[in-house]
């Protein structure tokens, strides 16, 4: 082997940290933007938001209108009404200040609500200890997934053996679970937790066929065949039909009501409205937050040679740039999809025109993957509801005519026809096709089965009422 010297041309794209600043901030969404605007703010000393409405030292907001730049005066060096001696201090341990309405109530948890109830029985320690180990056994939605074996072998040895449990006190405490709120709690599977509270219901003709098709043929029930129901259970429509609306009046989660469910919650990035006939888009207030360079410190540095806070200042002025051009781009994105979807916001779903990723980037002679970024966990409130940008694109298929239909059309379609079928006669995967070539647009069976999945409606033997 042996050293050489040689020389090569090459070409390669390298991000700047500017863009790379504004391509990470481009896909973020409006709640996770504001997460890292909130840090910057805490970062960098040279970045503050203006709360009063004032924008940064580039004036010109993407909605096209021009804000003034506050100057020097606007500083309050002195504190102001913000003073925080002894008489005006707002960490006062005083009681007098403790204000009941402003203290938030917590709902409680469904092992709160279920201990809370086991407190008030009259029981001895073992008694208590074992109930408190069948409750913090049960799941989210209610069950008990595990054996009373199980459920020993997990408690510590060296409680069993101080307690002296056993699976008999284990059973005791969980005929006692079964009767607390709320009804259905601490049962093995869904049928057992209906049996439970069918037991709490009156014993009625239409409740004792419902206990024989719970305890043996919940199935059938789940399956809708309603034809071996009958013939096992030998009754009529209508006594099968009165026990199936008893049926279907319990609840088939008992704790549903409690499960840790974690709020998604969504701010729109723009607003979409019809103004004097004419749809408009404009970027949302609450998701642009208003940055400004600190004008005082900006002074100073550039009277002096800058010192350690230049790379802060530079870094400040990109972050502003990044955040205008951020929602630019957005506003232009949303006005573009508008633009191309109006049928939709005048007459519906029904009206969806095909569009895909590559006619957004041509038009606004973007990349697609920007396009990308930008409707991705980016939403729209109009009056067809709160959409995300990605909503308006999707697949689609020919026509007879030569023209396109959008897969959203076409499941809107599917689902009118679902809706308006004879319940009795529900229309099936082929008959939806058929009807679909009849109004020109060349559907295949699976794919009808395909966009009804997707929809979560059953098939036609499952919609098919009595």
């Amino acid at each position: 082997m042996k050293q050489s010297l040689q020389l090569r041309l090459s070409q390669q794209l390298n991000l700047t940290p500017q863009l790379q600043q504004s391509i990470k901030l481009l896909q973020l969404s409006t709640l996770d933007f504001q997460t890292e605007i909130e840090r910057y703010l805490l970062e960098n000393p040279l970045l503050e938001q203006d709360s009063a409405g004032s924008s940064s030292e580039t004036t010109d907001s993407p909605s096209g209108e021009t804000e003034s730049t506050p100057s020097d005066d606007s500083y309050d060096t002195g504190g102001g009404d913000m003073e925080w001696g002894s008489g005006g201090s707002r960490n006062s341990d005083d009681d007098d200040d403790f204000d009941p309405a402003t203290q938030v109530a917590r709902e409680l948890t469904l092992r709160e609500h279920l201990l809370d109830q086991a407190g008030v029985l009259r029981l001895p320690e073992r008694d208590h200890a074992a109930l408190a180990f069948m409750i913090d056994a049960v799941d989210d939605e209610g069950f008990l997934p595990y054996s009373l074996e199980e459920l020993l072998e997990q408690i510590p040895a060296e409680i069993v053996s101080l307690l002296e449990l056993e699976t008999d006190d284990l059973a005791v405490a969980l005929a006692r679970l079964k009767q607390f709120d709320p009804l259905g709690v601490g049962a093995r599977n869904t049928a057992e937790a209906l049996s439970l509270q069918l037991k709490q219901l009156e014993s009625t003709p239409a409740c004792q066929l419902a206990r024989q098709i719970v305890g043996q043929h919940l199935d059938l029930l789940a399956g809708r065949d309603y034809t071996k129901l009958k013939r096992l259970l030998k009754c009529d429509d209508a006594a099968l039909k009165a026990a199936q609306n008893v049926i279907t009046s319990l609840n088939p989660r008992p704790a549903a009501q409690w499960a840790a469910l974690t709020p998604r919650y969504v701010v729109p990035d723009v607003l979409v409205q019809k103004i004097k006939g004419q749809w408009q888009v404009r970027l949302n207030p609450a998701a642009m937050p208003r940055l400004r360079i600190n004008q005082v410190y900006a002074d100073i540095l550039q009277r002096s040679e800058g010192g350690v806070l230049a790379r802060e200042l530079q870094e400040a002025k990109w972050l502003v740039k990044s955040v205008q051009q951020r929602f630019e781009t957005i506003l232009r994105v949303a006005q573009a999809i508008v633009e191309r979807q109006r049928a939709f916001f005048e007459h519906g779903e029904v009206a969806m025109r095909p569009l895909v990723l590559r006619d957004i980037a041509l038009e606004l002679d973007l990349h697609e993957s920007t396009v990308s970024r930008v409707t991705t966990q980016k939403y729209m409130t109009s009056p067809r509801g709160l959409l995300e940008f990605k909503y308006f694109f999707g697949s689609h298929v020919d026509t007879e005519a030569g023209g396109e239909c959008s897969a959203t059309a076409i499941k809107a379609l599917i689902r009118q026809m679902i809706q308006t079928e004879d319940k009795t006669r529900p229309l099936s995967d082929s008959a939806i096709a058929d009807a679909l070539s009849g109004q020109g647009i060349v559907v295949a069976r699976r794919t009808v089965a395909k966009y009804r999945e997707g929809m979560n409606v059953p098939p036609v033997n499952l919609r098919k009422n009595l």
